[in-house]
């Protein structure tokens, strides 16, 4: 999601970049066909319903998503493989999504970014919560993205995102890019940022930004625009 707003942007980034950390949190989606492919979408249905926690049917989930049958068979033995039980708890979110940021401390952000997946807010992300929410950021329109995109930022769900919930996440960004952001971060960086942002998004000076203040200007920005596209096609 820092892309999805343009806050962080490295210029060397693109859809392959993106593709490459989908498929490194899902190792066997990169995989070839082989002739075993059909036993394994049988296996896939047996254990759907032999973990611990038992997600919803292939066909309610497809309905429910906008991946087919075949892209929830490769992203449920993904999670699978890393969430054997069928739910993964903040700590364990926390050890996979920091893979993706060796050179920084993603532990502030991917809490963040729990609480966003967490919908129900049980402590835990099963994989429901996580193809529901993956199904948004890769394949919703404009406005689904942006609604989950307030969400995220919106830390005390009361319906507005404050100066001080927005300086939280950009200061969780900027700890998690650590030595990838060029040039160097002054450490007032982030404060300047989220005041630049806020004036933007504030239309009426009350000191919160709304949901309609949010979408309305990041649908006028070009960056925030552009930024969104890459989470296209990336499966």
């Amino acid at each position: 999601m820092l892309y999805l707003l343009g806050y962080v942007c490295p210029q060397n980034d693109h859809r392959r970049g993106v593709r490459a950390r989908l498929m490194k949190l899902f190792p066997c989606s990169s995989a070839k066909k082989s002739s075993t492919s059909s036993q394994n979408s049988v296996e896939d249905e047996l254990e759907l319903s032999a973990v611990r926690h038992r997600p919803e049917g292939l066909e309610q989930l497809e309905a429910l998503t906008r991946f087919n049958r075949k892209e929830l068979q490769i992203l449920y033995r993904g999670f699978k493989n890393e969430c054997p039980s069928g739910v993964v708890n903040e700590d364990t979110f926390k050890v996979i999504y920091s893979q993706f940021f060796p050179q920084g401390d993603a532990s502030m952000y991917a809490h963040f970014l729990f609480n966003a997946f967490d919908t129900d807010k049980d402590g835990s992300v099963s994989f429901e919560d996580f193809v529901m929410g993956l199904s948004i950021l890769l394949r919703g329109s404009v406005q689904e993205k942006l609604n989950w995109a307030f969400n995220l930022y919106d830390i005390n769900k009361d319906g507005y995102i404050t100066k001080e919930e927005m300086l939280d996440i950009m200061k969780a960004i900027y700890d998690m890019m650590g030595k990838c952001t060029y040039p160097l971060l002054k450490d007032d960086t982030p404060r300047q940022h989220v005041e630049i942002f806020f004036q933007k998004m504030d239309k009426n000076k009350d000191g919160v930004v709304t949901i309609d203040e949010f979408i309305d200007c990041c649908q006028n920005d070009e960056n925030i625009m552009r930024s969104m596209q890459l989470f296209e096609n990336v499966i």
